[in-house]
């Protein structure tokens, strides 16, 4: 399930080191995962990681990317029987089980019949039948995949994987590993909108990350909804407010229902995951999208170490927010 980026890392988070230290800041930016990506490091010994971070990202989209034509995940949902799964592939895997599990399958990483159909894929949407959707929802179900002796094996041959609901947050981690093996930890990396901050700038100052506000239509401007401080956690935001088509004066949003098979249709636009990591904060913010508020708040009070921040639509035409106790500690009044 493709999420939309909004999350603005603020400018406020590139300001300078202190003159009086020799450790020098460094910007990496570029494209990958067709989207953007931008990481701030301060390193002593003044080194430039770019080539690294450019060919780790292509390592990664050989795994996971659906936009890949000869990527692992594309050649298992050809049902080519010669892949042997790599590291990526493993571990997005089993995450990606976990949360599906533990969301009661709304997070379900085996949606890829039902973005297809929805045309949100690779593919242009054709005419959608009730038919067919309960044909397609038939396919989507994480129980039904398994890595056995490291390989992937389907119940059904039908049965599509979509890791973009959690690729993006787990290239930040892998990536946040790569800067830590070189002992570098100040720093803070975005990839699409999912943030992994590690430490804080030197000083002491705590990273100052943007929630964005949601728009009206794809296209308008952006602007900060919450600015948030973040200091060793990840944090993720879906939203359902960039991705849409409409169709006879109804729109309908990319974040699919696996219970129904169709879009959602609840008032909530945005959610905002805070996680011990960006690939764990990544996952349950898809879900939570999915499952509106007065789910998500039920499942939040069994998982102690997520917070969430969430913005619906009023019936005023404005926002309406709630933030979960964890999450207000960490925003800027």
């Amino acid at each position: 399930m493709k999420k939309i980026l909004v999350i603005l890392v603020l400018c406020s988070l590139l300001a300078s080191c202190n003159s009086q230290t020799a450790i020098s800041k460094k910007q990496l930016t570029g494209e990958a995962q067709g989207t953007y990506y931008a990481i701030t490091f301060f390193d002593v010994h003044d080194r430039d990681f770019q080539h690294e971070v450019d060919s780790l990202f292509m390592m990664f989209d050989h795994s996971a990317s659906l936009w890949d034509k000869n990527s692992l995940i594309t050649r298992i949902n050809n049902n080519d029987t010669n892949v042997v799964p790599d590291e990526f592939f493993i571990k997005n895997f089993e995450l990606a089980r976990e949360i599906s599990e533990n969301t009661d399958g709304y997070f379900d990483f085996t949606i890829g019949p039902l973005v297809k159909l929805w045309g949100f894929g690779l593919e242009k949407r054709g005419d959608v039948s009730s038919e067919m959707v309960m044909e397609k929802l038939k396919l989507v179900d994480y129980r039904k995949v398994h890595l056995l002796n490291g390989r992937i094996v389907k119940d059904n041959p039908e049965i599509l994987f979509d890791f973009n609901a959690i690729a993006q947050g787990f290239s930040v981690d892998f990536l946040a590993q790569f800067f830590l093996s070189k002992g570098i930890d100040q720093f803070i990396i975005d990839v699409g909108g999912e943030i992994y901050a590690s430490r804080t700038k030197p000083g002491g100052t705590p990273w100052m990350v943007g929630v964005e506000q949601p728009s009206r239509e794809m296209d308008d401007g952006r602007s900060i909804q919450q600015v948030v401080r973040l200091t060793n956690m990840g944090l993720a935001t879906s939203g359902s407010y960039r991705n849409f088509y409409e169709e006879n004066g109804k729109r309908f949003s990319h974040v699919i229902d696996v219970k129904t098979g169709y879009p959602v249709t609840h008032n909530l636009l945005s959610v905002t995951v805070l996680a011990e990591s960006a690939s764990i904060a990544d996952g349950y913010c898809t879900a939570f999208l999915a499952m509106g508020v007065d789910k998500s708040l039920e499942l939040l009070k069994k998982l102690p170490k997520i917070e969430a921040y969430f913005i619906s639509a009023s019936d005023s035409s404005g926002f309406e927010t709630y933030a979960t106790e964890g999450f207000k500690k960490i925003m800027v009044e």
